[in-house]
């Protein structure tokens, strides 16, 4: 827990605005960046994805080049066989082995014949996968080349705003030692409620500053008096009056 002295309500309201006001600052840094940060960090998840798509079309390819020469290797075995088997029928004694010995030849032609098969199925699926990975290549050198524009992009905003945004950040974490956690807690529930990140609005033209509802006059004297925090009853920001508003600044 913070140590925090006991401030007074206005003090509280000070420190509470000043916070505002920086962390507003600390928005529009954000804002300038736009949606580049998410971007750049999509874009090396995608491109991360088409590499391991890229890595396994490769790997099947390694895989389909390897059945082909196995199946080579078949053919060249069977071939091997029937030169032998027509060699050894040269010399055969009888009927039953010449039979045994062309059944023998028959069985490694029907292996060619299978294995050539094979070959041209691997070759067709192989024509395919080299294919997909030209597609795949190409898909990666695209995303690269926009990641490094927008690595570019985002890379020239944060040296421009570097200084200012360090600058901000360490007011933001001194106001925010002097405000209590119950507090603290409070602002940061609101601020993350609303896209603009407003916990904490002036009253202007009679209205809350975040939601425009109308505020009682009565309602606006309590607030310009600063003896308690009041929030709008309407979007629960924090109200403050508008010369207070006016007094601090966020440099």
């Amino acid at each position: 827990m913070a140590a925090v002295k006991d401030f007074s309500v206005e003090e509280k309201l000070v420190t509470l605005l000043r916070l505002q006001k920086i962390d507003s600052k600390l928005d529009e840094i954000q804002i300038l960046k736009g949606e580049l940060p998410m971007e750049v960090s999509d874009l090396e998840d995608e491109i991360q994805g088409l590499q391991s798509r890229q890595t396994r079309v490769e790997e099947e390819i390694n895989g389909i080049t390897e059945f082909i020469e196995e199946k080579k290797n078949t053919i060249k075995e069977s071939e091997g066989m029937i030169a032998k088997y027509e060699k050894q029928s040269e010399n055969v004694k009888n009927n039953r082995e010449f039979e045994a010995i062309n059944k023998e030849i028959e069985m490694q032609q029907l292996e060619i014949k299978l294995a050539e098969k094979h070959i041209r199925d691997a070759n067709e699926e192989l024509s395919e996968k080299i294919k997909a990975l030209e597609i795949a290549k190409k898909q990666v050198a695209v995303k690269e080349g926009v990641l490094t524009h927008k690595k570019g992009e985002l890379q020239k905003i944060i040296v421009d705003t570097e200084k200012e945004e360090t600058h901000f950040n360490k007011q933001s974490a001194d106001a925010r030692s002097h405000i209590d956690d119950r507090l603290l807690y409070s602002y940061d529930r609101i601020r993350k409620s609303y896209r603009n990140g407003l916990s904490v609005v002036p009253v202007e033209r009679d209205a809350c500053g975040g939601c425009f509802n109308s505020i009682p006059p009565q309602r606006q004297s309590e607030i310009r008096l600063h003896k308690k925090i009041i929030v709008c009853e309407n979007c629960g920001r924090i109200l403050v009056d508008a010369d207070l508003n006016d007094s601090v600044e966020a440099k």
